[in-house]
């Protein structure tokens, strides 16, 4: 994959619409490419500021009396129409740039707690699609850790609990909110489970979707996301046992 390639890629990345195989390519040339990198993060922190910090505006109270006042002037009269004044128009196509501005930019725009749910549940489905969900195959935490080591500026601590029955499968590193995060991939009988680390300031709610889940905890005091399909009581077992971590 080259630059032109990936750049067609970055914003359908991030809005998870990509298929595991496409996802993977592009975090493999992004992982080289700092140039890459970069624009997929500046996207990010541009789509959280929209969605967090654009401005709403709301028609002043003059501007919509005037318009009001124009419409009632320039209804139609019985034998001769008026021209709408060059101000008229210009009015009301600021009333409409107002009015649609707010409109996208509050309800187009899901909020960014509501965007980074989104983004986890698409890394755990595109994860499940793929031959394999890790990067690192290794039940082994002092093998997993090293990996993310030498990929971001902190590897995240890493704790097997296969005496508990969540055995580590490995690790890799995906992409949330417009940010690498490392993910940690345990296995419950017959169910994934991705454990996003994430940075101090990332929070949203839990959510449930087509029959997958989403808690938040932590793991040695650091925001953890957990993204599974399994049942409310193993999903709080297994929360509780990163939670003893700490």
């Amino acid at each position: 994959m080259d630059c032109k390639d990936a750049a067609r890629l970055l914003e359908p990345y991030l809005d998870g619409e990509l298929d595991r195989d496409e996802a993977r390519a592009l975090e493999a040339h992004i992982d080289d490419c700092a140039e890459c990198r970069d624009a997929l993060e500046a996207l990010g922190r541009l789509r959280h500021a929209v969605r967090t910090e654009a401005p709403h505006y709301t028609a002043p109270d003059a501007l919509r009396e005037r318009i009001r006042n124009a419409s009632l002037q320039q209804a139609p009269q019985a034998r001769r129409p008026r021209r709408v004044p060059a101000w008229w128009r210009f009015a009301a196509a600021c009333l409409f740039a107002f009015v649609a501005g707010g409109i996208v930019t509050r309800f187009a725009q899901p909020p960014a707690s509501e965007q980074l749910s989104r983004d986890l549940f698409a890394s755990h489905w595109r994860a499940l699609a793929a031959t394999s969900p890790v990067d690192v195959v290794s039940s082994d935490r002092h093998t997993v850790r090293p990996w993310f080591a030498g990929k971001l500026p902190q590897a995240p601590v890493v704790h097997d609990f296969a005496d508990q029955g969540f055995p580590l499968v490995g690790g890799r590193i995906d992409y949330a909110g417009g940010e690498r995060v490392p993910v940690l991939v345990y296995r419950h009988d017959k169910h994934l489970i991705d454990v996003y680390v994430m940075k101090d300031d990332a929070s949203a709610r839990a959510a449930h979707r087509d029959g997958y889940s989403l808690v938040w905890t932590r793991l040695d005091d650091q925001p953890i996301a957990i993204v599974s399909d399994l049942d409310a009581t193993e999903l709080g077992r297994f929360s509780a046992l990163l939670e003893a971590t700490r």
